[in-house]
């Protein structure tokens, strides 16, 4: 399961982090974002050299207008403390590994 992460920990988790970290940024009433969920599950088991978070809007409205999170779902890709790729919408297995292997 993708662990849940909060704005306090964000810095420290994911903009220090020494190796690529993907970040779902979703809402528990978004249908396209419960749909994803299973594959970025799914995917995490697939990309040991990926960590994956995931960060409620609702819960950290800061660090989603921060990075522009307009529309959910949205994946952003960081590297080396900054956003490498954005993923926006639903997207099938396939799509989502592609945009991994694009990204990295």
């Amino acid at each position: 399961m993708i662990e849940k992460i909060y704005q306090e920990e964000f810095t420290d988790r994911v903009l220090k982090a020494d190796n690529p970290v993907l970040v779902d940024f979703y809402a528990d009433w978004c249908g396209p974002c419960k749909m994803l969920s299973p594959i970025l599950e799914e995917l995490e088991r697939e990309n040991d050299d990926v960590t994956f978070f995931k960060i409620n809007i609702d819960e950290n409205e800061d660090i989603a207008e921060k990075y522009q999170v307009f529309s959910i779902p949205n994946v952003v890709l960081f590297k080396n403390g900054k956003p490498a790729a954005r993923s926006v919408g639903f997207k099938p297995a396939e799509e989502m590994q592609a945009f991994i292997d694009n990204a990295m």
